[in-house]
């Protein structure tokens, strides 16, 4: 099948062409024929799968009919950059209808935004919060809106912004089309989606398995270590692209620096940052500008690049849809990936429900020469990078007393590879023996926003 059979407007058809694109993925092929339908759509769709032409490319065949500078599309995001990576495609596909699609949301100023409105538009991609402020100022007129999208609407309801949404649809025409997409379909979203979509079509395209290119294993270790254990995975690993993980942005932008203090190209992505410094960080990890990548989950939402070999989860996520979200960022386009979680002995309730939802159980490693029975620091700091011995150190003899950190009872491998060489099976790490050691359940961080 090719885009031709859609039918889509002359111009639209340019624009899918001048873009490169050949045969529609499989929610496109899905999705396409019922948007243009006028059907309501909820769409189950990882994020990476063509899901953003599904429904821009619809949204600009029915704009090319009818008024012009009016909003008469909406599309709501969670996050600036997928905001942006939105508007992008929607200018890229539209680029022969003379359509106009703007970015609306906070951390820049506002007045420019509001020049553009008053200039006319077709289409804006909005984040709820900026949104909601052009809403309460009267400098948005949404009365001849046609079609409202939500898009990663289970990120939406995990970042806080479910009352947001429902505070926006109450200033649009009851009279629309409406499609949802979203990754996972939680209660919250699945009632939402009841409220707003009128017998929708459902379109779920693929599953919440990750690939089969990626390897996963587990570093059990303390919290007090983590960050000087990553530092000796990255010595000892041959890796192209890698993004870390962490639980909050303030540990984002702290691991970030130790990083690049420990010599090595890494930067932050985290909600703190101004947008174009947020920009410069994607752009510099898509160009190879920057090696290592650290972000929050939220932070990250939206990024697609194709070169990640590795996804190190610094902090274990709060669910195992979460850790399926994540280690997808690697392992694309039948190339092999490796995702690494450091795990903590209170991790140990979500390292078996993350083994449940694989239906495996994860490989438990040590890295070899790396000394676990440090004691935490009175400070409680996991940044602290306490001394250690050579990479060279010898295992250590039978009869001496073992480790008595998180690592103790894990099986200890095989002399350390140099770095570069061979697939990063790191040092022959044998599977651990049991399951992981049982624990309180994790206590969990606030949220990153």
């Amino acid at each position: 099948m090719d885009f031709q059979k859609f039918n889509l407007h002359p111009q639209v058809a340019a624009g899918v062409k001048s873009a490169g694109y050949a045969t529609p993925t499989p929610i496109q092929e899905q999705a396409i024929p019922s948007v243009m339908a006028g059907c309501d759509v909820m769409g189950l769709a990882q994020t990476g799968t063509g899901k953003t032409a599904a429904f821009a490319l619809p949204i600009l065949h029915r704009l090319m009919q009818g008024e012009r500078g009016h909003v008469r599309a909406l599309i709501v995001a969670p996050t600036r950059e997928l905001a942006e990576q939105i508007n992008e495609s929607v200018n890229q596909l539209g680029r022969q209808t003379r359509l106009k699609s703007i970015t609306v949301y906070g951390g820049v100023g506002v007045n420019p935004q509001i020049e553009k409105l008053k200039r006319g538009v077709e289409i804006v991609v909005a984040c709820p919060g900026r949104l909601l402020d052009h809403i309460s100022q009267g400098t948005i007129n949404l009365s001849k809106l046609e079609v409202l999208v939500l898009d990663e609407a289970d990120q939406m309801f995990d970042m806080g912004f479910l009352p947001d949404i429902r505070r926006i649809l109450k200033h649009l025409p009851q009279e629309r089309q409406t499609l949802l997409f979203s990754a996972t379909m939680p209660d919250d979203i699945r009632r939402l989606a009841n409220d707003i979509l009128t017998r929708p079509v459902t379109v779920q395209v693929g599953n919440t398995a990750p690939p089969v290119t990626v390897s996963h294993a587990l570093y059990p270790v303390g919290q007090h270590l983590k960050t000087p254990l990553l530092l000796e995975l990255l010595h000892h690993t041959d890796t192209g692209s890698v993004l870390v993980f962490t639980r909050t942005k303030h540990r984002a932008k702290r691991l970030g620096e130790q990083l690049e203090k420990a010599g090595y190209k890494a930067t932050s992505l985290q909600g703190s940052l101004s947008q174009n410094r947020r920009q410069a960080a994607l752009d510099g990890f898509r160009d190879g500008t920057y090696q290592i990548l650290v972000a929050t989950d939220i932070a990250a939402r939206g990024i697609d690049v194709s070169q990640v070999s590795h996804v190190v989860n610094y902090d274990i996520p709060d669910t195992a849809e979460a850790y399926v979200h994540r280690i997808g960022r690697t392992g694309r386009a039948a190339k092999s990936g490796d995702a690494f979680t450091l795990v903590t002995s209170e991790d140990a309730v979500m390292v078996r429900t993350i083994e449940k939802k694989l239906n495996a159980q994860l490989e438990r490693r040590t890295v070899e020469g790396f000394d676990y029975s440090i004691p935490a620091p009175h400070k409680d700091s996991e940044f602290a990078r306490p001394p250690r011995e050579p990479h060279h150190r010898k295992p250590q003899a039978a009869g001496k007393p073992k480790p008595s950190g998180p690592g103790a009872g894990v099986a200890h491998s095989g002399p350390a590879k140099p770095a570069g060489q061979g697939k990063p099976q790191l040092h022959g790490a044998k599977p651990h023996p049991g399951n992981a050691p049982t624990a309180r359940h994790p206590q969990r961080s606030p949220r990153a926003r």
